[in-house]
């Protein structure tokens, strides 16, 4: 039984193919076009997952697309015409329905086969559906409370369910224009992050602010007796007016969420060029704070109605870490499994374990606690290209290089690390990486300085052998796929000050020897040396997204000031 999940024509497409429920590769678009958040078909994304599965297009059973136009229609319609949407706002939603009700054209285009070998192959599966089901189906528990927050999806902006076995059942949903996701966004505009993808921004920001406007926000945003919450739609935008759109280049464009209501209850939005002030600070802080206590309102009343003392959480919502950190001391529940990639390119994940588990009522197969499952190159792949570019190169077994690498990292170095199949998901785990030490407490301006040119209040994360967490941080939880934010203990914040953020947090990775074996080695080697099994692990790319390849490793090596690039055993050094 072979299905190809997709997620199409929204930001984040991506493919990913199951074989008999395995797993067998999953990757975003973006790697391959190098444009962020990337909006059209996955057609390079499909490809490489036919490729590593050695199939062809006609062995697919099912493709399953992470979408479904047909969901709630009566509820768009009549949202239209009681807000006054108009022709061009349903045209828009009719020419981006026929899109995804198309896909058999899209296929048969990259296959070069008939469009008649797919249609009946294609399963659309609703957007939240697939959320949950990238979350449940893929996690370890037999039964679960199951949860979906982002920004909307099929008319849809929150789900809970209960996953049992192989099946999802849905209990209560938030329609559209009511997202938590929405409010976020909207405040992160305001803040003077415009883009998509911006809200990781504010998440960061907040720690440097007291979050003194709760109350005003409470005039936003209300939590209702059933669990759930309501927007105040006075201001926001109208959703009828168009919220996202696609350039041509198939990039997401949000138009402003907030209207005039909202520059008149917490000012105008700060431009570009206009500095942080601690009113941003204390906003973000605000709105940090109220969408975590909106979050564990959910949380608690669903946990209270099931039960259930397992979690499954997925969506944008999902990505918020910090709120994920704080869900075991502020809800009933004690076990928690969020995704990889618990975004939108993880629906394509979702779509196809939902047809697998859910539709073909298949057993399920185990969990997914691993997020290596994209583009991957061997040392003589590698050496054959470093050659036709006339670069010069060392190769070492694993001991010798480990050796260097570290010694580099414990002397200022900052490292490119190149290993094994890239991530799913918009973490850097240990296979598409940027290294430095974590004692020094110049770490964060050297990166800055020399890669990654951000804002100076982005923390970067810790990478911790798994072993030693409960030494190093308050909560001793599993965190593979870096999606929970805890505290450093106090007396361990000043040892490994450059992944400690302001607030005496980190975003922590916990590095597993069966899961990660040559970062776990690479880690226990700095540990050897320093007595500190941590190493500050960022996303190896710069203001892109993350290298997909050896080539585009040497270009932001060569761009950059890094000092050593990695490509598996192969080492190129500037020191």
């Amino acid at each position: 039984m072979i299905i190809l999940g997709i997620n199409a024509y929204h930001a984040d497409s991506s493919a990913a193919i199951f074989v008999d429920g395995k797993l067998v590769a999953a990757i975003e678009e973006e790697r391959f076009t190098r444009i962020k958040h990337f909006a059209g078909f996955p057609a390079l994304a499909i490809q490489f997952c036919l490729k590593e599965a050695q199939i062809g297009f006609e062995d697919v059973d099912y493709f399953a697309i992470g979408r479904n136009p047909k969901v709630k229609l009566i509820e768009k319609i009549f949202y239209l015409a009681k807000n006054g949407g108009g022709f061009q706002a349903a045209k828009s939603r009719l020419k981006n329905s026929k899109k995804v009700a198309s896909l058999e054209i899209e296929l048969a285009m990259i296959s070069g086969l008939p469009a008649s070998v797919f249609k009946n192959k294609i399963r659309q599966v609703e957007h939240h559906r697939s959320h949950l089901a990238s979350a449940f189906f893929a996690s370890p528990f037999d039964e679960a409370a199951c949860v979906s927050i982002d920004g909307s999806g099929d008319f849809t902006t929150t789900m809970t369910a209960i996953g049992c076995g192989n099946k999802i059942h849905v209990l209560d949903s938030v329609d559209f224009p009511h997202s938590l996701g929405i409010f976020y966004t909207a405040f992160t505009q305001l803040l003077g992050f415009p883009n998509y993808g911006d809200e990781y921004k504010v998440m960061g920001m907040a720690p440097y602010g007291e979050a003194k406007y709760v109350d005003k926000l409470e005039k936003v945003i209300q939590l209702t007796e059933n669990g759930l919450f309501n927007l105040n739609l006075k201001y926001f935008r109208k959703g009828t007016e168009g919220v996202i759109s696609y350039n041509e280049d198939h990039i997401p464009i949000v138009e402003p969420m907030f209207n005039q209501e909202m520059i008149n209850l917490f000012g105008a939005a700060r431009k570009k060029e206009e500095p942080l002030t601690q009113y941003h600070r204390d906003l973000a802080a605000s709105v940090q704070k109220i969408t975590q206590q909106t979050v564990f309102h959910i949380l608690e009343n669903l946990q209270k109605r099931t039960g259930l003392k397992n979690l499954c959480l997925a969506g944008g919502v999902a990505q918020n870490s910090v709120a994920n950190g704080k869900i075991k001391s502020n809800t009933s529940f004690k076990n928690i499994y969020i995704p990889p990639a618990g975004h939108d390119a993880g629906n394509a994940m979702g779509a196809a374990l939902f047809v697998y588990n859910q539709l073909l009522n298949k057993q399920r197969m185990p969990a997914m606690m691993s997020a290596y499952t994209g583009s991957h190159f061997s040392n003589d792949q590698i050496k054959t290209f470093l050659t036709s570019q006339d670069i010069k190169y060392d190769q070492f077994e694993d001991e010798v290089l480990f050796d260097k690498i570290t010694d580099c990292l414990m002397n200022g170095g900052v490292v490119g690390w190149f290993t094994g199949k890239s991530e799913f998901g918009p973490r850097a785990l240990g296979a598409r990486s940027i290294l430095a030490d974590p004692r020094r407490s110049d770490a964060k301006e050297i990166l800055n300085l020399k890669i990654k040119r951000r804002e100076s209040f982005r923390p970067f994360a810790p990478s911790i052998l798994r072993e030693y967490v409960g030494d190093y941080f308050e909560c001793t939880d599993e965190v593979p796929f870096m999606e929970k934010v805890f505290l450093v203990k106090e007396s361990k914040r000043k040892e490994i000050p450059a992944v400690t953020h302001v607030d005496g947090s980190g975003r922590l990775q916990t590095v597993d020897k069966n899961i990660s074996p040559r970062y776990y080695q690479l880690i226990e080697m700095f540990r050897k040396k320093t007595g500190v099994p941590v190493l500050l692990n960022t996303s190896f790319n710069e203001n892109e997204p993350i290298v997909n390849s050896p080539e585009e490793a040497l270009n932001c090596y060569l761009r950059t000031e890094m000092d050593m690039l990695v490509l598996e055993n192969i080492l190129i050094s500037k020191v």
